[in-house]
């Protein structure tokens, strides 16, 4: 079975959450077979760069119905019309979600997984009940791994 990560963050980001983004991208391809995101701009589009950069597939789940909202990054574009409540695919489609920083949308994606029982890591993003806190990208990392490993083999 493959290894999906889903990366969840703001639309509009800072440059410095951006190089983080594109770092995560980057080393999450180590690790993991699929990138899901919601295919926009800011961390969205940031992550796919890195994680396509080193190879990796990028799916992005798109609010809207148009395919061409997605970021140049993205491989496979998936319109759903949804709006936020797209939000619900975009974490249900991964074995693990990290949330880099990100407004309202990634506080109810964060939510998500806490009920649906996703494990998700947060790199300065909400800090809640529920929510494994990292301070690193290496650390992230090394944390999605380890959970991807006991996904696939929880899957077997």
């Amino acid at each position: 079975m493959k290894k999906v990560v889903s990366v969840v963050g703001g639309r509009v980001c800072s440059k410095e959450v951006e190089k983080i983004a594109q770092e995560l991208g980057r080393k999450l391809a180590k690790v993991a077979d699929i990138l899901v995101s919601g295919g926009l701009s800011g961390v969205m589009e940031a992550v796919c760069s890195g994680f396509k950069a080193e190879g990796g597939l990028t799916i992005g789940i798109l609010p809207s119905y148009n395919k061409a909202d997605a970021n140049k990054f993205v491989d496979i574009a998936i319109p759903t019309g949804l709006g936020l409540a797209r939000n619900v695919l975009v974490v249900k489609s991964a074995d693990v979600v990290v949330a880099l920083p990100g407004r309202a949308g990634t506080l109810s994606e964060v939510a998500y997984c806490i009920q649906f029982g996703i494990p998700v890591i947060t790199l300065g993003s909400w800090d809640i009940s529920g929510v494994i806190k990292l301070n690193t990208v290496d650390e992230v990392v090394a944390k999605v791994n380890e959970l991807l490993k006991g996904a696939v083999d929880g899957n077997k």
